[in-house]
């Protein structure tokens, strides 16, 4: 048994071993991150972050991240990394947010942009990737934004993702594989899965693709042909014709394609064919999640009130080391992070409770002091 356990410990090690981290953030050296994330200076009126661990935290050091510090303001900043395709392979985008006064409206999301961003001039209409993270205006929204840049358009998720709306940090995760299935975590807990082709609405685009090597090539077939090898293919009945070519025609098919009283009148022939022998290639030759040239990551946003702090990035291909990362960071911060927070709540009432009594007593001071003025007077009347 307990050599089982090292050889799976070994396993897990080799693993996160071999994991590629593209980006990672945790704003530990100081004022060294000033060389790594650049503000932009599109507008002078952008808001200023400052890297701090807030007014309760779980550790002061880890807990560091950049703050937003003005209210009503536009924040743009971003920090470049080498640029690399996430073709054929999973991408793990994960961060914390920590809206510590407690968000009334404005943005706790990231982008990832590609390289040839221009950092300087980083602004709402610069081109990004990727849009993930939480959004919270009012009432209405509180939501998690998943946006993919596809086809020269951005794609939302259409589900309703719900986020985080109290004051505490919050770890944000956003899986897409090359599968083409997505994951959004928050807090390490799946709380939203399924296909981005789907769930972004993008089997309408996939339609009006230009139409495939295989429905081409059924088009360039002889009519005759093609309707006598539908005929045959399509009816369990039918005898092989005597001048039929299995090289040229395939095998010859005993049974229909179609059960439990389907039947393929009505249906295109190259959708039926496709449903039939649909290619391995068939979705992912459409690179609905497939990033050529990622090379920076970053924050562009709204906030009127300002406090939130982001910390923790991370990019990676590998779903393990993104969840070994999590709960070595916000995993190890957030329960003294709540503790922290509880007591300064309690030393918080225990001040307003004494503000109170010393407000009364003074009250009391001040009745007795004009009881004796008067009193004095009268006497001296």
């Amino acid at each position: 048994m307990a050599r089982a356990r090292v050889s799976l410990w070994v396993i897990c090690m080799l693993r996160v071993a071999l994991a590629t981290v593209y980006f990672q953030e945790e704003f530990l050296d100081g004022e060294r991150w000033r060389n790594r994330w650049v503000q932009s200076t599109n507008d002078s009126q952008f808001g200023h972050f400052r890297v701090s661990s807030g007014k309760f935290y779980g550790h002061k050091e880890k807990d560091k991240g950049l703050q937003t510090t003005q209210n009503s303001r536009f924040y743009a900043i971003s920090a470049s990394f080498k640029p690399f395709s996430n073709k054929g392979k999973t991408l793990v985008i994960q961060y914390t947010v920590k809206h510590e006064q407690k968000m009334d409206c404005g943005g706790g999301y990231i982008k990832v942009f590609p390289s040839d961003l221009d950092q300087k001039n980083l602004n709402g209409k610069s081109q990004y990737y990727i849009m993930f993270g939480p959004d919270i205006c009012g009432f209405d929204i509180k939501k998690v934004h998943v946006i993919l840049y596809f086809k020269n358009q951005y794609h939302s998720n259409k589900k309703q993702i719900r986020c985080k709306v109290d004051g505490f940090t919050h770890l944000y995760t956003l899986i897409l594989r090359p599968d083409l299935s997505y994951e959004v975590k928050v807090d390490g807990q799946s709380i939203e899965s399924g296909s981005i082709e789907y769930d972004w609405n993008l089997t309408s685009l996939k339609k009006a693709e230009t139409p495939s090597a295989e429905s081409r090539d059924w088009d360039q077939v002889d009519a005759g042909r093609a309707q006598d090898w539908e005929k045959h293919f399509l009816d369990a009945g039918a005898s092989k014709p005597s001048d039929w070519n299995s090289e040229l025609d395939g095998d010859w098919l005993q049974k229909p394609p179609y059960q439990d009283g389907l039947k393929p009148e009505g249906i295109d022939k190259d959708v039926w064919l496709h449903r039939q022998m649909k290619p391995a290639h068939y979705l992912t030759q459409y690179d609905l999640s497939e990033f050529e040239n990622i090379g920076a990551i970053g924050l562009e946003l709204w906030q009127v009130r300002s406090g939130t702090i982001f910390d923790n990035f991370l990019i990676t291909d590998d779903e393990e080391y993104a969840e070994r990362f999590g709960k070595a960071t916000w995993g190890e911060t957030k329960g003294p992070e709540k503790e922290m927070d509880a007591i300064q709540a309690k030393e918080e009432v225990k001040k307003a409770r004494e503000e109170d009594e010393e407000e009364l007593l003074m009250g009391k001071l001040r009745r007795h002091d004009n009881h004796f003025s008067r009193f004095h007077r009268q006497g001296e009347l």
